[in-house]
């Protein structure tokens, strides 16, 4: 028995002489209680030893799994980790720099960490070594790893000292992150700022949009008043110039005095005669266009579902093209190939707003763009009716064809466009019991085919 093994307990007095001792004080007048005696302590001495073998087994375990708990954690960290001795010797890495690297962890065993780097920052990497000698901690210096084929790959680099106990310094740790996921990262954050205030941008458009229709709608509703009171006077007007147009003839009949004559050819009494009738009637067809603006404003900023009606088509997209052409600074050519009439039966104020969403898109697409044209055409084809616009752009990226339908998505600059107008098109379209699709015009540009069921007593 080794009796200098740590944990071994020392033997009694008895057992000190070894079995020559025992054998002694037997012969000495020894009993059957001695015996005894020795034997017990003999098991109480190997009931020790089992104790500390389990114990030493015990820690060895919890050793190998805590030895096992860092292993893991280190091959989970996307930063490369290296621990070296306090010569610079690697003792320990992770899969993050054997990924890099290209070699495997026992292959990077021993060596120098310094030689891990592109030959001209080797000294750098040194000074920052002596640094951390010094007691002064390194802090996101950026050198590049030497990778497979020459390659550089730049990390981020922390150093701290390696310590054993709470005071002794046994090396160094590196830690390092490369910078490629970082740019990934920034990016993506940047990616995502860019989202966000584009969404705000568009969600403050929208409503925009949405108080300008709550005014528009203000201000068809008291537009009304004035318009009627127009009405009501120019029709009042006209009955009364017929009235003295049927006196002034019947007087120019009776026998003429001198000075009525002069004053009637003084005041232009028999041109006013004339221009009378066609201005009453034009002030009318004015008011009548007013009134039918003011309708259409008012239908366009409703919210409240609309009652289906017969309309002429023609005539509605002609009025929408009209609108978004006055608000153009530089108009595109207008190239209208529509039957006119071409009757439908539908909700005539969402129609409206998709005669507008369109040409304005085929206007915007044209902004900044010589020689820009739009092609509006329409044609009724059995019980469905078509309804095409179509510019001379630069037409749509194949990459963007399946999100153009797509509520806020926009390749018009922030605050040039909320990325709706199409995205409420085409539910209206399919609201309206038709469909809204993207042509490829094969002459250039976009071209969008709205097609309707041209309804119930329409021929």
């Amino acid at each position: 028995m080794n009796q200098g093994h740590r944990g071994t307990p020392t033997p009694p007095p008895l057992l000190a002489g070894g079995v020559d001792g025992i054998a002694g004080a037997l012969g000495e007048g020894g009993s059957e209680e001695l015996w005894i005696e020795v034997i017990q302590q003999m098991d109480a001495v190997y009931s020790e030893l089992v104790e500390s073998q389990t114990a030493l087994e015990e820690q060895h375990r919890e050793l190998g799994e805590a030895h096992d708990f860092i292993g893991s954690v280190l091959d989970a960290m996307t930063d490369v980790v290296i621990a070296c001795d306090a010569e610079g010797h690697i003792l320990r890495t992770n899969r993050a720099l054997v990924r890099i690297l290209g070699e495997s962890e026992e292959a990077l065993l021993g060596r120098e960490v310094e030689a891990l780097f592109a030959p001209g920052e080797r000294k750098d990497v040194h000074a920052a070594m002596n640094e951390v000698r010094a007691g002064t901690l390194v802090d996101q210096r950026e050198w590049h790893l030497q990778m497979p084929g020459g390659a550089l790959g730049l990390i981020s680099t922390n150093i701290a000292p390696r310590r054993e106990g709470s005071v002794r310094s046994c090396g160094f740790v590196f830690v390092g992150r490369p910078l490629g996921e970082l740019q990934r990262a920034y990016r993506e954050l940047d990616e995502a700022h860019s989202t966000l205030k584009r969404t705000q941008e568009q969600l403050l458009m929208s409503e925009k949009m949405a108080a300008l229709g709550r005014l528009v709608a203000g201000v068809a509703h008291e537009l009304n008043n004035p318009i009627s009171f127009v009405f009501g006077n120019m029709y009042a007007l006209k009955r009364y110039g017929e009235a003295i147009a049927r006196y002034l003839e019947a007087t120019g009949r009776a026998p003429s005095d001198p000075e009525l004559e002069a004053l009637r050819t003084q005041l232009r009494i028999d041109r006013i005669l004339e221009d009378i009738g066609p201005l009453v009637d034009g002030t009318l067809e004015g008011a009548e266009r007013v009134r039918d603006i003011v309708q259409d404003l008012r239908r366009f900023s409703s919210n409240q579902e609309e009652t289906p009606e017969t309309f002429n088509l023609t005539r509605l997209v002609r009025t929408a093209a009209e609108w978004v052409a006055k608000a153009q600074r530089a108009r595109p050519e207008f190239h209208f190939k529509l039957p006119d009439p071409l009757d439908v039966t539908s909700r005539k104020g969402q129609l409206h707003q998709i005669a507008v969403n369109l040409v304005q898109n085929a206007c915007d697409a044209l902004e900044g763009r010589e020689a820009g044209e739009v092609r509006v055409t329409a044609w009724r084809e059995g019980a469905l009716v078509y309804l095409e616009v179509a510019d001379n752009g630069p037409g749509i990226a194949p990459a963007n064809r399946d999100k153009i339908f797509e509520p806020f998505f926009t390749t018009k600059p922030i605050g040039s466009g909320t990325g709706l107008g199409l995205y409420v098109s085409y539910n209206m379209a399919a609201k309206l019991g038709g469909s809204l699709a993207y042509a490829e015009n094969a002459s250039g540009g976009a071209s969008f085919i709205l097609t309707l069921p041209a309804g119930e007593g329409t021929s």
